[in-house]
This record gives C-alpha cells, structure tokens and sequence, in this order.
C-alpha cells in the first residue's frame, strides 16, 4: 500500500533484504557437513584483479564432508589453492592436476560453540537492520500525519502495519537463526 512518499511494501523490502544478507552469512558457516556455499567468500587473484572462486571453477560435493574444485585454467590452479589457504576457512587443498579437494575437518565442541556465538551475533546485526527499517517508517508516518497529508487514524494504521511487518521479520531471522544453531550443534 503507497500513500504518498509512504509505501510499506519499499519497507518490506529493505526489511526483507537484512534477511537475505543473514542467509548468506550464516550459510557461510561451517557446520562439519560439506557446503558448496563455504567457498563462496574466497576471493582469488586472478588475471591482475580479485575473482570470486566461482569464476574460475566449478565447486561440487561428492560426499557428505568432502569439496572438489575443478579449476577451469590450468594456470590457475596455484592462485586457486592459495586463495582457499589464505581464506582462513580451515581446509587443506590435496591437489590432483586441475583438481582440489579439501576435506572438512569434524567440528569439535568448542569450536561448535564459537560458531554459535557468531550466528547470533550475525542475526542481532539483522534484527538491529530491521529495527532501523522499521524506525525510518515510523518517522515518515509521523511526519505525514504532522503535515496534515494523512489522517491520525491512518497514521495509527500505518504504524500498525510497519509494526506487524517487523515482527515478521523478525520472527523469520530467529527461525533462521534457530535453524542454523541446531544445524552447528547437531553432530
């Protein structure tokens, strides 16, 4: 619903934008299962300028804790295996021509905890995004309602209707969250 310069669903969007961007991170979290999505932070200089891995090769999962890297370019396969070291990601290249394996090591129990704690640290960064979405709205209500552009009743509504979408959100980040945590601790 759009009135003017207020639109719930730009909100939504934004709002919905501070979950994609915790699926990402916490996807980015090892779990002691194999994950296609763990190398998609390493960065890997190539061809005079940084290249996300997934550039150069192609990332597959032939068993539940094992990753293969099949580099495109032979002359690409030292850059490759070196992003992955430097990546700090905890995996070792065991290289066989073109190429890469790396098996993942088990989680131990501490370790497990620390990952933890970084997932709720990541989805609080979200709830935190969302509540500033949701604080952006309110203060746009107001100032409407202020200006004499929108009633106080419809004030009161929007502010309802900004309100609900952030406990919804909200909501589907400590799902998401929820689900990580028990995927980490899980064995």
């Amino acid at each position: 619903m759009s009135t003017g310069p207020f639109d719930l669903n730009e909100l939504k969007r934004r709002m919905h934008g501070a979950t994609q961007s915790l699926k990402h991170e916490l996807n980015g979290l090892r779990t002691g299962r194999a994950s296609a999505s763990m190398l998609e932070p390493v960065q890997v200089e190539a061809y005079g300028s940084h290249m996300p891995l997934n550039q150069l090769a192609t990332v597959s999962v032939p068993e539940p804790r094992l990753l293969s890297v099949q580099v495109w370019d032979r002359s690409m396969v030292k850059a490759v295996e070196k992003a992955i070291v430097d990546s700090n990601l905890g995996l070792t290249p065991a290289t066989e021509g073109q190429v890469l394996r790396l098996r993942v090591p088990e989680l131990n129990q501490e370790r497990r905890k620390e990952l933890v704690k970084v997932a709720h640290k990541y989805a609080e960064a979200a709830r935190v995004a969302v509540r500033h979405v949701r604080r952006d709205g309110l203060d746009t209500v107001k100032k409407l309602e202020k200006n004499h552009e929108i009633s106080e009743d419809d004030q009161e509504r929007f502010a309802a209707d900004v309100q609900k979408a952030t406990d919804a959100v909200i909501a589907e980040i400590d799902q998401m969250l929820a689900a990580k945590e028990k995927e980490i601790l899980t064995v």
